[in-house]
């Protein structure tokens, strides 16, 4: 209740002339969705600003709110309080939530943009995942908003255009990303040129950079390095308890972000000390034995914060609001650490804990074919990468250098 919140200064919040009517439910969906006191204080005196903002826009009920109006009143919140104009994504949050706001898939849906009926194509027409699809959307909205900056209609497309593009984003991007998105590219303007909407035949003129296989080595480093980095892990703290338990299970057991953030209480087998995993590659379930180093860490962070129903899953957003964790969470946090340790780690993911796992076994003289099973490998070509980090190992089946044989006198032809 926004009584109990603000007991002095509720009825002026109660008052505004827009959101006034609705202040009290979105105070009561924060509490519910895991907002702190202060962070439902200051959303809340946040409204005030955007209050006013929206009766400048000619917005005078609530009925009138829509997704392109709420995102100007973020730019023009941005410009004045850019520490609170958050607040009206979780307004739009609300309002979608509550059934006052269409969401943006049903209204795209209602006039699908060329990105949407992209998208549409490949889930639909070619069967892609929905992670693959997200991607290829994303670049087909990228290129559609850098034809916009630059004044140019589809169909006016030209090889330029799409040069320019390439060249934009080859300075955000990898060789190795830029390689995707100029194959996500590619197949928007197959797409668009099936009903004559840019030329036949752009996609055949853009020019991808040449990538080497195994032309890097694994991004691993040294057991001593994850240690240490281990170490700098705040375990006082519910997050760091979180975040301990997460890092250890890629450093014990090898595992992927995806897999870390999918586990469930379902898959713990305590009695038993068994962990069951959902190989996200392989799609094959996979049983490891749960160390004592690991078990207590998953029961402290368990005991410390405990899902709220009807959640199952192990690690979840320690921030408002409350909800699953995703894979790129895992990267924020070890990023995080990373900063905090000043160790030497040149690695932005903790991919690289999988990476140092898999040397280290091989290190110890642990067979490639276990080494793959326990990473989920299909074949032990993906696992045989790592033999060219056993530097100690590959000495000894060098061959010995022939030395230069002299005969005769020096400086003899």
């Amino acid at each position: 209740m926004l009584r109990s919140l603000l007991p002095k200064a509720h009825r002026k919040f109660l008052s505004l002339p827009l959101l006034g009517p609705i202040i009290d439910g979105f105070d009561d969906w924060l509490a519910a969705h895991g907002f702190t006191r202060g962070s439902r204080k200051f959303s809340i005196r946040m409204l005030r600003f955007v209050d006013t903002n929206l009766q400048r826009s000619r917005i005078y009920a609530v009925t009138k709110l829509n997704h392109t109006v709420l995102d100007g009143c973020w730019k023009a919140l941005m410009k004045v309080y850019p520490c609170g104009a958050g607040t009206v994504h979780t307004l739009e949050r609300y309002l979608v939530t509550g059934g006052l706001m269409e969401s943006r898939q049903a209204v795209e849906t209602q006039s699908p943009s060329p990105s949407e009926e992209y998208a549409n194509h490949l889930r639909e027409v070619r069967g892609f995942a929905d992670s693959t699809i997200s991607h290829h959307r994303w670049t087909a909205h990228c290129f559609l908003q850098h034809l916009e900056e630059t004044g140019t209609a589809l169909r006016s497309v030209r090889v330029s255009n799409v040069e320019s593009y390439t060249t934009k984003a080859g300075k955000r991007l990898s060789r190795g990303s830029l390689q995707h998105e100029i194959a996500a590219l590619r197949g928007f303007l197959r797409f668009l040129s099936m009903d004559g909407r840019v030329p036949s035949g752009l996609d055949c003129q853009i020019d991808t950079p040449r990538l080497y296989r195994l032309e890097q080595l694994p991004r691993a480093l040294p057991w001593e390095t994850v240690r240490k980095l281990l170490q700098f892990v705040d375990r006082k703290s519910p997050m760091g308890l979180r975040d301990f338990a997460m890092f250890l299970l890629i450093a014990t057991y090898g595992l992927r972000a995806s897999e870390i953030v999918s586990i469930n209480l379902d898959d713990i087998r305590w009695r038993q000390r068994i962990l069951r995993i959902n190989q996200r590659k392989t799609s094959s379930p996979l049983e490891l034995p749960l160390t004592n180093e690991v078990l207590a860490a998953l029961v402290k962070h368990l005991k410390r914060t405990p899902p709220p129903a009807p959640y199952r899953r192990v690690f979840l957003r320690m921030r408002a609001p409350m909800g699953l964790l995703k894979p790129t969470a895992v990267t924020e946090a070890f990023q995080a650490l990373v900063r905090k340790s000043r160790l030497s780690i040149p690695y932005h993911g903790a991919h690289c804990l999988r990476h140092s796992y898999a040397v280290h076994l091989l290190k110890n003289g642990t067979p490639l074919k276990t080494i793959g099973d326990i990473l989920g490998h299909r074949t032990a070509e993906s696992t045989s990468m790592y033999l060219r980090l056993a530097t100690g190992d590959l000495r000894e089946v060098a061959l010995t250098v022939p030395g230069n044989r002299r005969s005769g006198k020096e400086g003899q032809c």
